[in-house]
């Protein structure tokens, strides 16, 4: 992906969209769904009804970028809410995007404390 700022805000849209939207349709999405201005810089995911598909919105301040990315196997893991928004760090949304229970990752190995 993209790098991105690190004061970045990601929006995760609750449900699933119809992921035959574009640019147009899904920043209406945001002001109307969500209640906020697709052209303030955060980036906005949403995921199709199969889950294994995911649309970003992001304004980078010279106009919006649509990124999209299909996972082969798996699916995105996403909030069972119905409407609104969850808030990502962008750890999290990294995580997401490789198909990571970002929810609850488990770390491969545990630290030892300081003596």
């Amino acid at each position: 992906m993209i790098g991105l700022p690190g004061h970045v805000r990601i929006y995760l849209a609750c449900g699933t969209t119809d992921m035959r939207k574009g640019f147009d349709t899904l920043a209406a999405q945001v002001q109307t769904m969500l209640s906020l201005d697709p052209h303030n810089g955060a980036l906005y995911a949403f995921r199709g009804k199969r889950g294994d598909l995911v649309k970003i919105l992001w304004w980078d301040g010279q106009g919006l970028c649509l990124f999209c990315k299909r996972l082969e196997r798996g699916k995105f893991l996403w909030p069972q809410a119905r409407d609104g928004s969850v808030l990502l760090s962008t750890a999290q949304l990294s995580m997401l995007l490789e198909g990571i229970d970002w929810r609850a990752p488990v770390r491969s190995f545990t630290p030892e404390a300081a003596c």
